[in-house]
């Protein structure tokens, strides 16, 4: 049985206009609280039946979440490395399913170097982005709307690494949906999609200048970069105000929190971003996030 949910696909009066219908899959029901499960629970699955004994995770949040219920939800020990960044909260929704915390240097990347290199002969590396087996779980999203019956003319999305893209992507393809336009959306100061896409090559963010730190990859993945180009994606770059004044009129909407990397795709389609012009059946990816309180949604409201 898999390890995700099918999650709820809603038509929602809030986010609509007179000129067009929005859809949203609401992946923040997921049991760990966002789409994460979906490519992470299938990956843990896979490597399970390969022999893994163990789980290790690099992770600031919703990954090492997703990490953890999979691992507890299978039986296999987890362990989880997180940047000195990642907040307490979220230190302790990983532990609270049983998976063992060790904090590790300043940023991501010095987590996930510290978490490769304690991989052994039968551990599994789960990373929280840039893996095929995550793409493909995550690809199953798609296949919901597909049988649902909704047909959109376009996907709205927000990016970090990329992972949720590549997935979003792939489920399109292997349904049919290849030409469908795609929004890829990201906040100022977390944007290494938009700006790689702008150079003509990845590049590496010096820092991470957001507080969607969900989003807070310095470098997408490969596979995105060369998806986003391919499939012609229309980037989007938006402030994290937009992005918090979406999650807290979402919470007023829907009566569901989510973090403000989840916040920034709302925001494109309640402030009806150019992107979006000539889409009349908008599907949106409410991918969720659970390391920012309701508290510290109103406290960044108040201070933007």
């Amino acid at each position: 049985m898999a390890l995700h949910i099918e999650t709820p696909l809603i038509e929602s009066g809030a986010l609509a206009s007179a000129q067009r219908k929005v859809w949203l899959k609401m992946e923040a029901l997921q049991p760990p609280g966002s789409f994460k499960i979906r490519g992470i629970g299938y990956a843990c699955e896979q490597y399970v039946q390969r022999g893994a004994r163990r789980f290790i995770s690099s992770s600031g949040g919703n990954a090492g979440i997703a990490a953890a219920y999979a691992g507890r939800r299978l039986g296999v020990p987890v362990l989880v490395v997180v940047p000195e960044t990642t907040s307490e909260r979220a230190r302790a929704l990983i532990a609270r399913e049983q998976a063992k915390v060790i904090v590790h240097g300043a940023s991501f990347q010095e987590a996930n170097a510290h978490a490769l290199s304690l991989v052994g002969e039968q551990d599994a590396f789960i990373h929280p982005f840039d893996d095929p087996l995550l793409w493909q779980g995550h690809a199953s999203m798609i296949d919901e709307v597909r049988r649902a019956g909704v047909v959109p003319d376009a996907v709205v999305l927000s990016v970090g690494g990329g992972g949720l893209l590549c997935g979003v992507l792939q489920g399109l393809r292997r349904n049919g949906w290849e030409k469908l336009p795609v929004i890829a959306v990201e906040t100022a100061g977390a944007d290494s999609l938009a700006q790689a896409m702008a150079a003509g090559e990845r590049i590496v963010l010096p820092a991470i200048a957001s507080i969607a730190t969900s989003l807070g990859a310095r470098q997408v993945a490969q596979q995105a970069f060369n998806e986003a180009r391919t499939h012609g994606v229309r980037s989007v770059v938006l402030s994290d105000a937009a992005a918090v004044a979406a999650c807290i009129r979402f919470m007023d909407d829907q009566r569901v929190v989510v973090e403000p990397a989840c916040g920034a795709a709302l925001a494109a389609v309640y402030g009806a971003v150019p992107q979006l012009d000539g889409c009349h059946n908008v599907l949106v990816i409410v991918c969720g996030g659970v390391t920012a309180s309701v508290a510290q949604l109103q406290a960044w409201s108040e201070r933007a």
